[in-house]
């Protein structure tokens, strides 16, 4: 089942005969449910930039693993089309496993992107991603959720050979999760990928609120160390805002760890 933010027309390749063609203005953007492609189609403008944007987000922090960009819809690519593939795929280069694959058969989009020339092409080199290093977890924003989340992050830890940065793993992922229980009480979705020497942990929630960081907190305070645990354990972290809500992340490396217990 596919679903677009715009009326319905015809989906690039797709469709009955007849159907009308992409909108004479704007950027429709059409999501297959059942698969990781979302196909960009009409004219990108400069004022369609922030919608596309987030719809590519919500895409990515709604499914694991990377997704295909089919731009082959679109009238004119080029730099516009570049800018934006550009900041998402840097806005997620943290997430676990999260990036692009675009399908650009006029070969007009250039830059650090991986494009294909077909979509066969580009779903074939998906299909080639390790997804099995990858951990998804639902959770309800209850007691016990962030014991599952650290027995997620324990056994995945164990998994792929970097069992000394469970310890520090579970500190920041009990942080992510207390927090969407305490300030977010929306179900949540937890997700954890290794790259090489790195273990990229995510927390998506349905809540705008962004999480505030001000660095120390007063010894007289009863909270507020929760961020500063993650960015003592973490190397980088971050919250990026999504259409219902954000996803936070972090990420540690095993090269920090030995400093980590000796400091």
């Amino acid at each position: 089942m596919s679903r677009s933010d715009l009326p319905p027309t015809r989906r690039p390749g797709a469709g009955p005969p007849g159907t009308a063609p992409p909108p004479a203005v704007g950027c429709r953007v059409a999501v297959d449910d059942s698969s990781a492609v979302v196909w960009l189609s009409g004219v990108l403008e400069p004022a369609d930039h922030d919608r596309v944007r987030d719809a590519l987000l919500a895409r990515l922090g709604d499914r694991p693993g990377p997704i295909v960009v089919d731009v082959s819809g679109l009238r004119s690519a080029g730099p516009t089309v570049d800018r934006l593939l550009a900041e998402v795929r840097r806005t997620v280069r943290d997430w676990p496993a999260a990036d692009l694959l675009v399908v650009d058969p006029a070969g007009t989009v250039s830059g650090e992107l991986a494009v294909h020339a077909t979509r066969d092409g580009a779903t074939a080199a998906l299909a080639r991603t390790p997804m099995a290093a990858v951990l998804t977890e639902e959770l309800a924003p209850a007691v016990g959720a962030a014991r599952r989340a650290r027995e997620l992050v324990t056994d995945g830890c164990a998994r792929w050979g970097v069992p000394e940065l469970a310890e520090p793993a579970c500190i920041a992922v009990t942080e992510l999760v207390n927090n969407v229980v305490a300030h977010a009480a929306t179900p949540m979705t937890l997700r954890l990928a290794p790259a090489g020497g790195t273990l990229h942990v995510a927390v998506r929630d349905h809540s705008r609120q962004q999480p505030r960081y001000a660095g120390l907190a007063p010894l007289t305070s009863a909270g507020g160390r929760g961020l500063l645990l993650i960015d003592t354990v973490a190397r980088r972290w971050g919250s990026t805002l999504l259409p219902d809500g954000k996803v936070i992340w972090c990420v540690l490396h095993t090269e920090d760890e030995s400093s980590w217990h000796h400091d």
